[in-house]
């Protein structure tokens, strides 16, 4: 619990290079509470000068005890040594433990020592550390690691809620089947007694099976989120104290961690339980109650959930998009649009360079904006703020949309951006030359580059994100499929189908499912998360290319090479 104003770098001017009577600093925890205690030690991580009772606190904590504590003889001096950037490796290798880690094999992503790399890789280009590791305190490596490190521990605590979620559908799955059968018992003679305990026995034990996987599960993640943690004040304590030996050495661990498949071992048990049981009666009761099983048996269904009903998409009357300074010969393409939270929708008209406000309930344009560029997709963001990506200037315009559209700000990017979206305080881009997904935060700061250099990426156009962050949607227009990728840019699914020509802008359900514009096929796909099924839901629209989605209205919007705005209705 750092207190303002206490920090380590506020008493640089006290602190003395000399003698511990020159070194009088006090607690901060305890100067918090008002109380004035002595330092007898100093936390790195939580940069704090502790007392003596606050020192043995920290170091009996399992919440603090990965950080980094100094005794009272070297706590002066830490300032000092932090300033100065440090090439040396400090790491004892794993295999050889008299040596120091100083070497690291690309071709092989492993670290070692130098006898590691004279006996295990004599043939390959090795990264000598303390001569490769300058400014990577300031490496796009470092931040990036960090920010999937982030993305990472997200991931890990959407998942122990969804478990926790489970648990508890699994005892309301239970409580509700044994009170069925409870119910059915009742309605039958004192002979099937010993029917009811075989078939409650049965129960407790399934019962029991799915909750020890999800304790398992729990605690599988527990374990890693610890590990991730430890990664990241690792990582930014080497940082801090520009220990950059060290640092590249953490990177390349975090890397790897990153790269491990205990999540996905531990999700895939977690998905194992993910099944509900009903009671289901015997008819044939009645003149057969001498047979075994009679009661009944536990059926298995494949969710805990209800299966949702299908869909039917209801056509709506069109939204005429054409206003009065439009030429009266004109080619409209709508290659973007947002539903506002006040019930209007923003629109990218490529063609004539403008973004229109449209209101759902008039059907009716009440504003617009001429840009400067010719504006393609469009983010709704939080407050009524929209981003608006240019790509003939390289760079996505932050606007207001609440009143009147107003450009906040501008970020440029290094490449013609396209399809934008926004998740978590995040915006995620698709750009081309070169092909990439930037991620940034709100401020345009790149927090992760993905490369969409393959054989699969041709002409990459339109994003969106997963819920749990987990995958990247990518609509190419050449390659005729959408790409699932991942936050490391390895490509999890592709989704290809002859029904599928030329796709464009998609939009996400709240199932995970997404909708997807068909442009040559001139319908509109639903295709599954996992990109395993699809099937045409809307057809007959000439030309699609963007569209979005209104829960207030349970509504979808498609824009088209057109001057009428296509809407239907979900029933």
């Amino acid at each position: 619990m750092a207190v303002s104003g206490r920090k380590l770098s506020d008493f640089q001017s006290s602190v003395s290079k000399g003698s511990e009577e020159d070194f009088n600093q006090e607690c901060d925890p305890c100067f918090s509470d008002g109380q004035h205690e002595d330092a007898h030690g100093y936390c790195v991580d939580c940069k704090e000068y502790l007392c003596k009772r606050c020192l043995e606190f920290h170091q009996r904590t399992n919440a603090f005890n990965h950080h980094q504590l100094l005794d009272k003889d070297n706590m002066g001096f830490y300032e000092t040594a932090s300033t100065t950037t440090s090439q040396v490796c400090t790491e004892k290798c794993t295999k050889h433990t008299d040596e120091v880690i100083k070497f690291f094999c690309p071709e092989h992503k492993a670290l070692g020592c130098h006898d590691c790399m004279i006996m295990d890789h004599r043939t390959c280009k090795i990264d000598y550390i303390p001569g490769n590791c300058a400014g990577v305190e300031d490496s796009e490596e470092y931040k990036g690691t960090m920010w999937l490190l982030n993305q990472k521990l997200k991931e890990i605590d959407f998942i122990m809620k969804k478990a926790t979620i489970r648990d508890k559908k699994i005892d309301v799955c239970y409580d509700n089947l044994f009170k069925q059968i409870v119910k059915f018992r009742k309605e039958i003679n004192d002979h099937l007694d010993q029917l009811q305990r075989q078939l409650k026995k049965e129960a407790d034990r399934k019962k029991s099976d799915g909750k020890q996987v999800i304790k398992t599960v729990l605690q599988t993640f527990t374990n890693v989120s610890a590990d991730f943690n430890k990664l990241q004040s690792n990582l930014s304590f080497n940082n801090q104290s520009k220990q950059n030996g060290q640092l590249y050495i953490n990177i390349k661990q975090a890397q790897a961690k990153l790269k491990s498949d205990e999540i996905k071992k531990a999700e895939e048990a977690l998905e194992k339980t993910n099944m509900q049981y009903s009671f289901e009666r015997n008819k044939k009761l009645e003149g057969v109650l001498s047979k075994p099983n009679i009661l009944g048996n536990l059926t298995l269904s494949s969710t805990l959930a209800m299966p949702r009903k299908k869909v039917n998409y209801i056509k709506k009357s069109d939204i005429n998009v054409r206003t009065k300074s439009d030429p009266r010969i004109y080619k409209y393409r709508i290659t973007g649009c947002a539903v506002l939270s006040s019930n209007k929708l923003v629109l990218a008209d490529d063609n004539q360079r403008k973004l229109k406000v449209v209101d759902i309930q008039s059907k009716a344009v009440i504003e617009e904006k001429t840009l400067g560029s010719y504006p393609w997709d469009i983010a709704k963001m939080p407050r009524d703020h929209i981003a608006v990506t240019l790509p003939e200037n390289s760079e996505v315009i932050i606007m207001k949309a609440a009143s009147n559209l107003s450009i906040v700000h501008k970020i440029p990017v290094k490449c013609k951006c396209y399809g934008i979206f926004y998740h978590q305080d995040h915006l995620y881009v698709v750009c081309q030359n070169p092909n990439s997904a930037l991620i940034l935060d709100t401020q345009g700061n790149v927090q992760n580059t993905i490369s969409l250099y393959n054989d699969i990426f041709n002409d990459p156009q339109y994003i969106v994100v997963s819920e749990d962050s987990r995958r990247i949607y990518i609509s190419d227009y050449d390659s005729h499929c959408i790409v699932s990728i991942t936050l490391q840019g390895d490509v999890s699914a592709v989704y290809k189908h002859v029904k599928l020509s030329t796709p464009l802008g998609m939009v996400m359900l709240d199932d995970g499912s997404f909708l997807v514009c068909s442009f040559w096929n001139d319908t509109i796909l639903h295709i599954s998360g996992d990109l395993k099924k699809g099937q045409t839901m809307i057809g007959g629209i000439s030309y699609p290319q963007s569209i979005c989605y209104s829960h207030q209205h349970d509504a979808v919007y498609i824009g088209c090479w057109d001057d009428l705005l296509k809407s239907y209705s979900l029933k």
